[in-house]
């Protein structure tokens, strides 16, 4: 199926009952390689996987190493690996565009202002990220309504373009919540990342993500030094005015 050929509705009404399972099947039997998982290894990505590996074994899975990601998270990387089978891609940023940026900025420029954070998410993830999307027409990422208030009116699937190129973002587990991922991932022996057991609710690179307390939202953890601002756009820019949009 072209997806230069059909209309966003046409594909809401063929695809919008279909479970996850479904969706892997309709992405693998329609788009083979060019259907890819591209997740960060967060607790949703982790049981996507484990869905794909059931209902459509063959599924690409990809991801973008920062190079900054704390131990942990390589650390699923290897468990995933290791218990499916499967071997994934991984999209690190441009060694020039990244020293240019650290010679210019500092390592940690992004303790500095917002618009610092966003360019060394801009290099490191969001550029990477846009590498990866060139290889892929249907996009499987893991975001969940419940994870943030800018976030709750998540659609389980939307026809993006990029450059006059149709892409297909499919959220299949939109509409699961923390409890029910939990339950799944519990269920069915998925590997998770060992920083939800030390107070994570949101994991993204080393220093800019932190535990947070019972009270707090998910993302408060991301960019804690930026809360002041009062702001609910916690976002690297990959989903939010970057190539996801």
């Amino acid at each position: 199926m072209s997806l230069a050929k059909i209309s966003e509705q046409e594909l809401y009404e063929e695809l919008r009952d279909k479970s996850p399972e479904d969706l892997f099947r309709w992405a693998f039997e329609n788009h083979g390689p060019r259907a890819a998982i591209i997740t960060s290894f967060q607790d949703t990505g982790c049981v996507m996987i484990d869905l794909m590996q059931k209902a459509a074994p063959g599924v690409r899975v990809l991801t973008v190493d920062t190079l900054r990601l704390p131990q942990e998270t390589y650390d699923v990387m290897d468990q995933i690996e290791a218990k499916y089978g499967i071997s994934i891609e991984r999209f690190t940023p441009d060694p020039a565009r990244l020293e240019r940026m650290v010679r210019q900025h500092g390592e940690f420029l992004f303790f500095d202002t917002k618009d610092k954070q966003e360019y060394c998410c801009k290099i490191r993830k969001v550029e990477p990220n846009d590498a990866a999307l060139e290889t892929v027409d249907v996009w499987f990422t893991g975001l969940r309504r419940d994870q943030s208030d800018m976030r709750g009116d998540t659609p389980k699937l939307q026809l993006i373009n990029r450059g006059g190129r149709k892409i297909l973002k499919v959220c299949p587990l939109a509409e699961w919540d923390k409890a029910m991922v939990d339950a799944y991932a519990a269920e069915h022996g998925v590997p998770m990342n060992a920083l939800y057991g030390k107070g994570y609710t949101s994991i993204g690179c080393v220093i800019c993500t932190t535990p947070t307390l019972p009270h707090e939202p998910k993302r408060a953890g991301r960019w804690r030094w930026f809360n002041y601002l009062d702001k609910d756009d916690k976002e690297c820019g990959i989903h939010v005015g970057g190539s996801g949009i």
